[in-house]
């Protein structure tokens, strides 16, 4: 490119200084349907971006609100847990004052019985032995 062609480049900026408050677009004239075509796509850009923007706040929203509602159960599920855990260890010390002893108690006299039981059975087996010579005695 020669010197000629960039200072005309140069030239062609300085003239057409744009302001801030309007395009290229807008400074030119240009085919009306062009136009209108133009300003529709960058309406609905607009609408678009907006839109997505909304979309993500509105998600921000539902999130922040669902993290309260999970910080609320998970308080609302600690405080059970830790009542849970207080009713266990009163069960358990329960158990272990009340319902143990008495357990034990009852296997002692379980066994006590099943021993009493056995000594029954042979008694009674003794006792017909007794009986079966009793018999043969009296026979002779």
């Amino acid at each position: 490119m020669s010197e000629e062609d960039v200072n005309k480049w140069v030239g062609d900026a300085q003239d057409t200084a744009l302001s801030r408050s309007c395009s290229c677009f807008e400074m030119h004239c240009h085919d009306p349907v062009l136009s209108r075509l133009a300003t529709q796509l960058f309406t609905k850009t607009k609408d678009y971006l907006e839109t997505e923007v909304s979309t993500g706040q509105d998600m921000y929203t539902l999130l922040e609100e669902v993290n309260r509602l999970t910080i609320t159960k998970h308080a609302d599920l600690r405080s059970l847990v830790v009542n849970l855990s207080k009713t266990l260890k009163e069960c358990n010390h329960m158990y272990a004052e009340l319902i143990r002893p008495l357990l034990l108690q009852i296997d002692q006299f379980d066994a006590k019985v099943a021993m009493i039981e056995a000594n029954a059975y042979r008694l009674d087996s003794y006792t017909k032995q007794l009986k079966a010579r009793f018999k043969q005695l009296q026979e002779n």
